[in-house]
């Protein structure tokens, strides 16, 4: 698998730095070389550890999702966090993670094969204090393929792979058919803007559509049309 939140704070520049941890025969992910000192933060923006500020290895070779974007998300998702079952799919540096788990999420699954990468995001919990994230060591495709879950479905995913190809529609497919997700889940897709708007599986409602430079995010609910009476829009910053 590979991580996600590891481009550079421009995501103009440094993508696609060094393949690693991807899948067997998969696209490289991506990878950026960490700032000078061998260490970078995540700030966690708003909620209980609001301010707080997660450090993570060189070695891992993470970077995280811009602030502007990960503000804008969670605003979207204020009023669905508290309590929910979240996955973090793509996990990397696991920012948007913590940041649900600080805003009242009641569990967060961080999946990540970097063994580094998944190892900083335990060790993260373990300084919180936190029992209510959980890290998978595993390839993220592998994960979702292996059937279906053992334990209740998720309230919320966030999904952000490499952007070198087209990964959402596809993997969407295989959290709609692997009984992954809860009758109304969001989900929170990531890509290349030159992309625009992911396709999604049927039952699907695009909620929100953004981009930020040459990064598209956007947020998806399922459930039918038809029963689905949530405001849509579009924008960029």
């Amino acid at each position: 698998m590979m991580p996600r939140n590891n481009r550079p704070e421009t995501p103009r520049t440094g993508r696609f730095a060094k393949a690693t941890n991807g899948p067997q025969g998969g696209p490289p992910t991506r990878r950026a070389t960490a700032p000078a000192g061998g260490r970078f933060e995540v700030r966690i923006i708003g909620g209980e550890w609001r301010g707080r500020k997660l450090h993570f290895p060189q070695s891992a070779g993470l970077r995280p999702t811009p602030d502007r974007v990960r503000e804008t998300v969670f605003n979207w998702l204020q009023f669905e966090l508290s309590g929910s079952r979240c996955l973090d799919l793509f996990a990397g540096s696991g920012a948007l993670g913590f940041e649900a788990l600080s805003r009242g999420a009641g569990e967060v699954v961080f999946v990540e094969s970097d063994p580094v990468a998944a190892r900083a995001i335990g060790d993260m919990l373990a300084q919180l204090r936190c029992d209510r994230g959980r890290v998978e060591q595993v390839d993220a495709v592998a994960w979702l393929e292996r059937g279906l879950p053992a334990s209740k479905p998720f309230d919320i995913v966030f999904l952000d792979p490499p952007y070198d190809e087209a990964w959402l529609p596809g993997l969407a497919e295989k959290l709609e058919r692997g009984g992954w997700l809860a009758p109304r889940a969001w989900i929170y897709l990531e890509d290349s803007a030159a992309r625009g708007e992911p396709a999604l599986p049927h039952g699907w409602t695009l909620h929100r559509s953004k981009r930020a430079g040459e990064v598209g995010y956007h947020l998806a609910r399922r459930g039918s049309p038809a029963h689905n009476n949530d405001h849509q829009a579009r924008g960029s910053e």
